[in-house]
This record gives structure tokens, sequence and C-alpha cells, in this order.
């Protein structure tokens, strides 16, 4: 449940990002899907298992933005707006996330 729980938020954040933005290609939806099991499990296992510093987090959350560009750009076949969509998608729901584990915390 610790894995599923930010793996559904973030994909339901960045698909909000997306349709904001005024995508509507299922495809893109799709690699939206794929690409956040790829990125999103394996940093939060790290995270949570390995290393939890401002350092792991910046730097692992930079390496997914430039994986799901990749991942965006071919879908887009287009550069700028695949690194727009990957740079957004990511930070809003990382600042959206850091904002629910914060209440959360507070809350409890």
């Amino acid at each position: 449940m610790s894995l599923l729980l930010p793996l559904i938020l973030t994909i339901a954040i960045e698909a909000c990002v997306l349709y904001a933005l005024r995508e509507r290609r299922k495809q893109v939806y799709w690699a939206l899907v794929v690409m956040n099991v790829m990125t999103n499990v394996p940093l939060n296992l790290y995270v949570q298992y390995v290393s939890y510093s401002l350092t792991v987090i910046v730097i692992g959350e930079l390496l997914v933005i430039l994986t799901e560009a990749l991942c965006y750009r071919i879908v887009t076949r287009n550069w700028r707006q695949s690194l727009t969509y990957s740079a957004l998608c990511n930070a809003v729901s990382y600042f959206m996330g850091a904002l629910m584990l914060n209440l959360y915390q507070l809350l409890t």
C-alpha cells in the first residue's frame, strides 16, 4: 500500500495537469501511466528504503523528468511539448504530494 497510493495519486494529479494543458490524445495518457509505473515505484522504493535526503530526491526527480520527457517525445514527437509535460507534471505532483504528506502528518 505504501507504493500504490503515491502511484495512484501521481497518475491522477499528472493526468489533471495534462488535461489542463488541453492534451486529449489517449496515447499520451497511456504513456503517463506506463512511465509512472516505471519511474515512480523505483524512486519511492529508493527514497523509502535506501536514502531519504534532499539530494537524493532532487537527483531522482531530475532523472524522472528526463526519462519521462524522452518517453513523451516518442508519443508527441515534439521535444518542447515533451519537456513541458514532464517538468510541469512532475513539479505539480511532487508539490501536491509533499503538501498532502504534511497535512496528513499535521492531522495525525
